[in-house]
Order: C-alpha cells, then structure tokens, then sequence
C-alpha cells in the first residue's frame, strides 16, 4: 500500500506534510520528524484517516497546538493528525460558545470577552486548544474545564461521531475518559454566564500579569512539565531539591519557576528527556516522590 496515495483519496495534496520536522509544531521546538503531518478540515476527514491507519496498521497519533507535546529525536514512524490548522471555528449562540477542537483556547476566552460573557477567563492563558483541554480538563487559577463544558462531540474507538454529556467524562485532575479510552475529540460545547465586560478584561490583565510575571515565557517550553503528585507540588519539590537553573545540554529546570522544564539554548529532545528524568530521579531520591511527565511523549526510542 502506497500510504501517501491512500491519505490523498481523503485529503487533498496541500493538507500532507511529508517528513516534516515536529519542532516547527510543537512549543518545546524541538524533536524529529514526521513521516507525514495530516492537517484534517472536517469531522468526516479524521474519521476516515482514523480508519484508513487503523485498518493499514499505520501508527498515527492526533494532536492539537503541541502545547504538550515533545516528539522524540528520531521522530515518529507513521502519520500525525493536527487537528489546530484547520479545525479552529468558534460560534457563540447567547451564553452557549460551540467550538471545534483545533480552538486555541486563547481565541476562545477573547470571543467570549467580546460577547461579554465570563467563566473562561481562567483559560485565556492556557496555549493549547480546546480539544486538548477537554482530554485532560485543563485549568489555571482555580478554573478548569470541568466547571463549563456542556458536551463535547468525539469519534470514538470504533469508529463513531458520538455526543458524550460531560457528567460521563470522568473530568478529574489533568484526566479524563478520553485520556482513558482514545477517544477523539472533535468538538465541543461551553455554557458561560453574562458579565461585565470591563470586569471580565480586567481579571484577565491580572490572570496575563501573574502568567508573565511567574513563568519563564520567553523561553519555549511545554508549561508545566510534571504532574503534581498528591499532597505535593513539583516545582517545590524541584526547587528543593536544588535543582533550579539544572541544565542537560540545552534543557534548563526553568530558574523563574522550578515546575517548568525550557529550552534555553537549542536543546534536542534528548536533552530534554535526560533532563526530565535526572530531575524525576533526584527528587524521588530526596523526597521519596516519583514525578511524573504531564508532557505526552512521542516518537521511536
């Protein structure tokens, strides 16, 4: 089987990238390449790119903005689905916003800034997309996914276009059943409440001043690279392990915020890993707690 030909009787030439480098996708910028990038525009696409891979046995994996995302160095043997290019609409419909899983979730908290509708502030400075958020109910500042979403329209694991209400979404801390059983998500529906809007703006001035003001921004990085153990945060635990300013080639534990792992100085993503792992290491050395990647981690060894 020829895959290119068999992806181009989906999508059209201009939506396939071949061997295409991960770094210009991904915020750490850094990684391998792909053999092709597969730039969906429409539910339908993705569910018959889903079913071609499946059933050629190609390895695929789908992402959205690469906000969380590291490709290891030798890249990815088969075909990435990104489903941000193309699949980015939002509609707002009274306090009701509907958008697709490729939304940047900045583009979604300004929509709702300019309806004058509030609740997902809190978002405005998560760099992902929606459909990422959703999978592992994002949150900052004390909101989170959980508190807004109605449904969310997803192709599942046989197969299907299906609406999952949010209460069988299992939405707990950076999890959800999607993270569980592969489902795909394809859109989603948000329920937000009236506001004033100069309060709305203004509680997002404060949400970005924080942002910049505590995290290593200037620097491209994947946010918050460990999950936070229970009973515990990661970057106190990194800090107290002596680890800030820790360095592996181009890799640096971030010294503005311990929790973030940067690409200082062109680091690969070896570099990055080794350090990830060194940092897992000591800190589970020292304080008896294994820190675990929030970042997905993709690509042959």
């Amino acid at each position: 089987m020829n895959i290119y030909e068999e992806l181009c009787k989906i999508v059209s030439e201009d939506q396939i990238l071949k061997d295409e480098p991960m770094d210009k996708h991904t915020t750490f910028r850094a990684g391998g390449k792909a053999d092709y990038l597969v730039m969906p525009s429409n539910e339908e696409q993705v569910r018959d790119l889903v079913l071609l891979l499946k059933k050629e046995n190609v390895p695929y994996y789908v992402m959205g903005n690469g906000s969380n995302l590291l490709v290891r160095d030798k890249g990815f043997k088969g075909v990435i689905i990104q489903i941000a290019r193309k699949m980015n609409q939002i509609r707002v419909e009274g306090e009701t916003i509907y958008a697709q899983a490729g939304a940047l979730l900045s583009k979604i908290a300004a929509q709702a800034l300019g309806e004058g509708l509030t609740g997902f502030e809190f978002a405005s400075g998560i760099p992902g997309t929606l459909g990422g958020a959703v999978m592992m109910n994002a949150g900052a500042y004390g909101g989170e996914m959980k508190q807004v979403i109605v449904n969310a329209c997803v192709l599942t694991s046989a197969g299907e276009i299906a609406v999952i209400p949010a209460d069988l979404m299992e939405l707990g801390y950076r999890t959800s059943v999607f993270a569980k059983n592969q489902d795909i998500i394809l859109s989603a529906q948000l329920k937000l409440e009236y506001g004033n809007e100069a309060v709305i703006r203004e509680y997002m001035d404060e949400l970005k001043e924080r942002r910049v003001s505590k995290q290593p921004l200037e620097y491209p990085s994947a946010g918050s690279t460990f999950k936070r153990p229970e009973g515990y945060f990661a970057g106190k635990l990194i800090q107290d392990a002596g680890l800030r300013g820790f360095q592996v080639g181009g890799a640096q534990v971030s010294e503005k915020h311990c929790g973030f792992v940067i690409n200082k100085d062109h680091a690969t993503a070896t570099d990055i890993l080794s350090l990830m792992e060194q940092v897992s290491d000591k800190v589970e050395a020292k304080f008896g707690v294994r820190l675990e990647p929030e970042v997905k981690i993709i690509g042959e060894k």
